[in-house]
């Protein structure tokens, strides 16, 4: 062979090689715009999904006066709302890690769909109740969490986990306000037309926009101890194998008892805000809005560059003791302007605890249970729901609004002390 022969070989060669690598960084770059894509169509699927749930929240009491159903009545529809939601939650993970983040949303939309269906038909109480039942799988923040969770770096996590607070305030701003416009200029009926067609819309935008491959490859962990991919997914003893891996019993207790008092506080607020602060009801969607947009400001502004800046260990701790604080605030307050105050450390806690235990705990089971695992960390606020309606009447009939703050008070000094001589998380890293 030639030297000229060898030249142009050697020339070609490098010019395929410089071809291909051109190739691939558009294909890198391609799949960046994609992934980024994906992560905003999420974020939007679930403000939508917010907003009419919030909306459907806000126009309840009023909607079932219609229907001739009593307090204790409606107490009863909300706690059948919260079982379901609860019993739902791991199960949709569980769906989500089977058959993948598409498919999950569109069940959660679909489902929306039939909540709403049900709503705008029911003219009797049976079926109000059974207008209930899609709520199974009406998870739509779990599903856009899962879409994050498999398109993004452990290290990024974080901070786009936090982001969905945004979705979440913009959801309880225009939804409290949607509901009552909607309901008060043109009928009690027309929310439920706008969460159906809200939901069908989400629908189709969840099977047009969220790829379907929304999950990267395994990796050898995932192979050798998920779970996704064997038994059944209404297994429940699948789905509790997942606790079983260190660290994650210890972080889910923390995410679920700091934050229950609040929680039963929260349920209690419709009844504590007209008793013992003397709101109309005005006002109290003028303190809900307000609540939607510290949500917002605190979610965009502060958790995301904590988080990038200051290690999950020390974030947990920090939500942790600022729960405290809250709780010994809210012992000592008297008016409503004391609560406007307490609000913003309250917010700051909630949202830093949220993120920070749903990032650890994505962290610490496989890639393919990280559905599963966002499924139980949304069961937490069904919880809530469930019991909260029972044993925070009990507690504020005979202890009063104080009692929920000593309450408070008293179980986040015990898991700050427990943090403080406990490694949680296991490994100390940074978001970014």
């Amino acid at each position: 062979m030639s030297t000229m022969d060898a030249k142009a070989i050697s020339g070609g060669g490098e010019e395929a090689s410089g071809m291909r690598s051109e190739t691939l960084g558009e294909s890198g770059r391609l799949g960046e715009i994609n992934r980024r894509q994906a992560i905003r169509i999420a974020y939007l699927i679930a403000t939508l999904e917010l907003t009419f749930l919030f909306m459907h929240f806000g126009i309840m009491p009023y909607f079932v006066k219609t229907l001739g159903l009593d307090s204790v009545g409606f107490g009863y529809l909300q706690t059948t709302f919260g079982v379901f939601q609860l019993v739902g939650g791991p199960i949709f993970g569980r769906f989500a890690d089977r058959f993948g983040t598409r498919a999950a949303l569109i069940l959660s939309c679909a489902s929306g769909s039939a909540f709403f269906l049900l709503m705008s038909i029911s003219t009797s109480i049976p079926l109000l109740f059974l207008s209930r039942v899609p709520a199974v799988f009406m998870h739509g923040l779990p599903g856009a969490q899962k879409v994050i969770t498999d398109l993004t770096t452990p290290s990024q996590r974080a901070d786009a986990l936090g982001k969905l607070g945004l979705c979440f305030g913009i959801g309880i701003i225009i939804g409290s306000a949607l509901g009552g416009v909607l309901s008060t200029k043109f009928g009690i009926f027309v929310p439920a037309y706008v969460g159906l067609v809200g939901n069908l819309i989400n629908t189709m935008v969840a099977m047009f926009w969220i790829p379907l491959p929304a999950k990267p490859k395994s990796d050898h962990r995932a192979k050798e101890h998920g779970t996704s991919q064997s038994g059944s997914v209404f297994s429940i003893r699948q789905i509790l194998h997942l606790m079983k891996f260190p660290g994650v019993m210890e972080v889910f207790i923390i995410k679920v008892f700091a934050g229950l008092p609040i929680g039963l506080f929260l349920i209690m607020f419709s009844i504590i805000s007209m008793d013992f602060f003397g709101l109309e009801a005005v006002e109290s969607g003028y303190l809900m809005s307000y609540f939607g947009v510290l949500q917002m400001v605190v979610q965009g502004l502060v958790v995301g560059k904590l988080s990038n800046h200051c290690t999950e260990r020390t974030l947990l701790r920090l939500s942790v003791f600022v729960f405290a604080g809250v709780g010994l605030g809210m012992a000592l307050m008297r008016t409503v302007w004391h609560y406007c105050i307490i609000a913003v450390p309250l917010v700051f806690a909630f949202s830093m605890l949220a993120t920070i235990t749903d990032s650890i705990l994505t962290k610490s089971v496989p890639a393919s249970d990280t559905g599963t695992m966002l499924g139980i960390c949304a069961s937490v606020q069904p919880l809530t729901r469930t019991v909260g309606p029972t044993i925070g009447g009990v507690l504020y009939k005979q202890f009063g609004v104080s009692s929920f703050g000593y309450l408070q008070l008293i179980v986040n000094i015990g898991l700050f002390v427990y943090l403080m001589k406990c490694k949680i998380p296991l490994t100390e890293t940074k978001s970014q």
